[in-house]
């Protein structure tokens, strides 16, 4: 068996001549799910800014009577949600394995995720179901209040896109810049509705503002139930082509014929792979399976795990097995 796993500066490999049957593994962990290298500091001072800002958000939105302003606050959660999960991602994955968990507690962001999923989604409807009864009966909204404090909502917004975008980012942190750039965008929508109410009367800006936000909540929630059900149920990662992986391993050197093909996720994009290669005649288990798992790993897999089969003998003729079967026979 050879094992090649590479974690920060740890190395190890093995290997035994006689292990052309034993799988082999293949193991790399400077992919971007690594989360040693996160940027901890900008994400902690972006959620800081992002949480803190939704609780006034929220109390003005209360005393404005704004919809519009309640909303973005809720989307603002969202926001506090994505970077509270990627700085969770980081602790939990730095952590060593156990016996009771092998792989660590990487699915811990994925539930995390799944249930951000479900109350934001749940929160997005309630939010359109008081706009509808806002637009029939329109209340009193301070404009003004909205507008100042929307602008200064899409400030702090633009100030935590530009922590999160300095330095090194990898993916969990990009979709949190994402999360904070698509609530700078709700606090303009907000701004607007402000300036709408304030300017010209029309109460029911407030309204029609307050069912876009709720519908941009709506479209991150369903993105976010959507990718951690396809990890918990363990599909195929949708960012590598099945096929492709099949015909890359196919093509090696050595391999006859690939069967059990199995491609899921351990985590956001921690993607794992078990395959059966059946060997060329003369083909060494070993090398043939090393090949096909740094094959794998060049196509963004991180995990492989390689099980060779010797080639099947050909079956004889039925002749030679009956004459195989006199010979036997005369023997005794």
């Amino acid at each position: 068996m050879k094992h090649e796993h590479q974690d920060g500066e740890h190395e190890h490999q093995q290997g035994h001549a006689s292990g052309q049957h034993e799988p082999t593994t293949g193991h790399e962990q400077n992919h971007t799910h690594d989360l040693s290298r996160t940027p901890s500091r900008s994400l902690a001072l972006a959620l800081a800014l992002t949480a803190s800002f939704l609780v006034v958000e929220a109390i003005m939105g209360w005393l404005s009577g704004s919809l519009a302003l309640l909303s973005d606050a809720g989307h603002m959660l969202t926001d506090a949600g994505a970077l509270a999960l990627a700085l969770a991602a980081q602790r939990l994955a730095v952590r060593p394995r156990t016996p009771e968990n092998t792989y660590g507690l990487r699915r811990a962001e994925i539930l995390a995720a799944l249930l951000n999923g479900l109350v934001l989604g749940v929160s997005s409807v309630c939010i359109v179901v008081e706009a509808i009864e806002r637009w029939s009966k329109p209340a009193e909204i301070k404009g003004g209040w909205v507008f100042v404090v929307a602008t200064v909502g899409l400030g702090m917004n633009l100030l935590a896109a530009w922590l999160l975008s300095r330095g090194e980012k990898n993916t969990n942190v990009k979709a949190a810049l994402a999360h904070v750039l698509a609530d700078a965008a709700g606090s303009v929508a907000a701004m607007i509705a402000g300036a709408l109410v304030y300017l010209v009367g029309w109460t029911r800006a407030d309204a029609v503002v307050s069912v876009l936000i709720s519908l941009l909540i709506l479209w991150g929630a369903w993105r976010l139930l959507k990718d951690s059900t396809r990890v918990l149920l363990e599909g195929t990662p949708d960012y590598i082509d099945l096929a492709t992986v099949e015909k890359t391993i196919r093509e090696t050197q050595g391999v006859t014929d690939v069967h059990d093909l199995h491609l899921w996720s351990i985590s956001d994009d921690f993607p794992v792979l078990t395959v059966h290669i059946v060997l060329a005649p003369q083909s060494h288990g070993v090398e043939v399976a090393r090949l096909v798992c740094e094959r794998v790993q060049a196509l963004g897999i991180a995990h492989a795990t390689v099980q060779p089969e010797a080639h099947p003998r050909p079956l004889l003729p039925a002749s030679a097995l009956l004459a195989r079967k006199e010979t036997l026979h005369s023997d005794k």
